[in-house]
């Protein structure tokens, strides 16, 4: 069985098709919101922090952390932002991070810093990437997001996205990198542009699953984007990629109606067990006149969510894993 380990100084998780599904919370990321990159450009870490502490409260499994504030030169700005912006989250929440950048010495730069055993997002099928990217996942030891897209750009052809995921897996087995420690972005097509987009990525899915054997990830939203009502969507879309083989997503698990998408889909997948995750969350649950929740989920964020039986506290050495 397939298994990703991801992890902060004291807590380990498990991405794997035994596991409950992954929410890689994605907000703090400044990308297309101005004001955050304004305020991150300032030193001013205010909505860095309450993005933190509140997608860890509604129940997110790991938080991506990007720091790509400009297009300027971001090779000299970037880093050091994104080394700042990943100790501050560290230190708030104890969820594994994301490293999210597509600059080399800012992915780089934050590896060094990180505790335990983070997610690199990401790398492509470009062969300059490959070769700047997978030492640093080998190094120091840490899976990696690839990305099935290279130098001729994204193909709506879903077999030419299969087989740049099939060309980076076999690049990461070059460099020594397990397949396990591959999560591959099959990427999301938006449904309103492209009506088939659901059904390419549930057979992609499948066939990543099957043939490659490594887990998934996607930018979930890119499902809905152009569309009203976008997170209704959302919400539908994720039984259905888990249902397709999905073990994780970046998303925004502040919206209610997608993590009870979510949590609805570990039960009736079985990896939540017993129910106990659900049961405590939506124990107080009522619905008022109109639909409407008059008491919001009780403990949304309890110990081990997200990691089923896999996850587990850590301390002393083991915590110090892969800081090579």
């Amino acid at each position: 069985m397939t298994r990703t380990i991801v992890a902060s100084a004291t807590r380990e998780i498990i991405i794997g098709f035994d596991q409950p599904f992954c929410v890689i919370g994605e907000r703090i990321n400044p990308t297309g919101r101005k004001k955050l990159a304004a305020e991150m450009i300032a030193g001013n870490f205010e909505t860095v922090i309450k993005d933190a502490l509140e997608q860890a409260a509604c129940g997110a499994t790991m938080l991506d952390v990007n720091a790509g504030v400009t297009a300027v030169d971001p090779n000299a700005t970037e880093p050091a932002l994104l080394v700042q912006t990943l100790e501050i989250v560290q230190g708030l929440v104890d969820l594994p991070l994301s490293i999210d950048s597509s600059v080399t010495a800012a992915i780089e730069a934050a590896l060094k810093v990180a505790k335990g055993r983070p997610l690199v997002n990401s790398v492509t099928g470009e062969e300059e990437k490959l070769e700047a990217i997978l030492p640093l996942v080998k190094k120091y030891n840490v899976p990696v997001v690839a990305i099935s897209n290279d130098e001729t750009g994204i193909s709506m052809d879903p077999d030419v996205r299969f087989a740049v995921a099939k060309k980076i897996v076999e690049r990461c087995a070059d460099f020594g990198i397990p397949a396990h420690d591959v999560v591959v972005d099959p990427l999301v097509m938006p449904i309103g542009a492209l009506g088939d987009a659901g059904r390419q990525v549930f057979a992609l899915l499948r066939r990543l699953r099957e043939e490659l054997k490594v887990n998934t990830t996607c930018g979930l939203s890119n499902i809905s984007f152009g569309l009203p009502h976008r997170h209704g969507i959302n919400a539908a879309f994720i039984p259905m990629v888990i249902g397709a083989g999905m073990t994780s997503a970046i998303m925004n698990p502040v919206r209610p109606q997608e993590m009870e998408a979510v949590r609805g889909a570990n039960v009736l997948n079985g990896t939540d067990e017993n129910c106990t995750n659900w049961i405590r969350t939506y124990k107080d649950y009522k619905p008022a006149e109109g639909g409407q929740a008059i008491a919001a989920p009780t403990q949304v964020n309890a110990p081990g969510e997200g990691n089923g039986n896999g996850g587990r506290r850590r301390g002393g050495r083991e915590a110090r894993m892969a800081r090579g």
